[in-house]
């Protein structure tokens, strides 16, 4: 496969206030008149970023989407009354109501990298009455997805010893999120600074990618024409951004993977169901196992799995093949 996306443009920051006084941050690119919007959610230590879209999506004349959730960068907290899966309906709601008041026609894909693939997964099953533009939702791909811990009895099984105590069964048995804050307590210093946050993001993803990775990764950011060391730079500025005002979305992750999604994926219904959902996995992923993956496949009615080498970063090398196949399932 092939990638060759244009050079990127990154479109600046923009806020929204939203109907309950919280703020919204969000980066949007491509076509802000067009009726096809593609939203995509982040992962941990990341902020909504919008460059030039993948080749696929500029032909497809789409808006593309890219809100920070709650708690991360310069989005508020959510309302600690109100559940995460509600809350994440109600803020996207806003943002479409806000972009685009004309509601007709509207076609949506919605995506998510990582941690990402939480809310993704959530407005993908979301119940219409807390999400009406639901109805217009055509398909989800999610890039190195995790499963619903409530439903997935073998999570843990797979994780590495890091994200086992970040997000697994001991941030959620030891009291007052105590695990979460000893984290940030632990790393907060690294991330005050770029080049801080830069070294982190080398040492735990860049520096443990094997020989066919490194050399996969150079011929991408060639194609992309990115300079040596850009990708691992921007990776920085995003973390600095995303806990520079506050740690909440973190603190809450565990909660949030483990909390109720609003729904089981065995129970969707078939207005649910008739639209696909597209899981890309790279089998040597240590961050989201690969065996996540397999049992999202199984647990969801219109799953498709398409399996790849490589780690964590492994989709962003085959972006633009992989949402040709997403949209042709669509």
């Amino acid at each position: 496969m092939s990638s060759t996306t244009p050079l990127d443009t990154r479109s600046p920051e923009k806020y929204l206030t939203l109907p309950d006084d919280r703020t919204l941050a969000y980066a949007a690119s491509g076509n802000p008149s067009s009726s096809i919007i593609v939203i995509f959610f982040h992962g941990v230590f990341g902020v909504g970023i919008a460059d030039t879209p993948q080749q696929v999506l500029l032909d497809k004349d789409v808006h593309y989407i890219a809100p920070t959730l709650a708690g991360w960068g310069k989005s508020s907290p959510r309302s600690k009354g109100t559940p995460y899966h509600v809350a994440l309906a109600s803020d996207t709601s806003a943002l479409i109501d806000h972009l685009h008041p004309n509601k007709d026609h509207l076609e949506i894909y919605v995506s998510g990298g990582s941690y990402g693939t939480v809310p993704a997964q959530m407005l993908y099953g979301a119940s219409f009455d807390i999400f009406p533009y639901g109805r217009y939702v055509k398909g989800c791909m999610l890039l190195a997805p995790f499963s619903p811990f409530r439903e997935d009895k073998d999570y843990a099984k797979t994780m590495t010893m890091a994200n086992y105590i970040m997000v697994g069964p001991p941030a959620q048995y030891i009291p007052f999120k105590i695990v979460p804050r000893l984290v940030s307590a632990t790393i907060g210093s690294k991330f005050k600074t770029v080049e801080g946050a830069e070294a982190f993001v080398r040492s735990s993803i860049f520096d443990k990618m094997d020989d066919e990775e490194k050399a996969t990764f150079a011929k991408w950011r060639a194609d992309r024409g990115k300079a040596e060391g850009q990708l691992e730079r921007e990776f920085g500025e995003n973390i600095h951004k995303s806990v520079h005002d506050t740690w909440d979305g973190f603190t809450e992750v565990s909660d949030v993977i483990h909390g109720d999604w609003g729904y089981s994926p065995a129970a969707l219904d078939d207005e649910h169901n008739k639209r696909p959902i597209f899981i890309v996995a790279a089998k040597g992923d240590k961050l989201a196992p690969f065996e996540m993956a397999q049992w999202l496949t199984k647990a969801y009615k219109n799953a498709h799995l398409r399996p790849l080498t490589g780690g964590h970063l492994a989709g962003i090398y085959w972006l633009d093949d992989l949402w040709k196949e997403f949209l042709a399932l669509c």
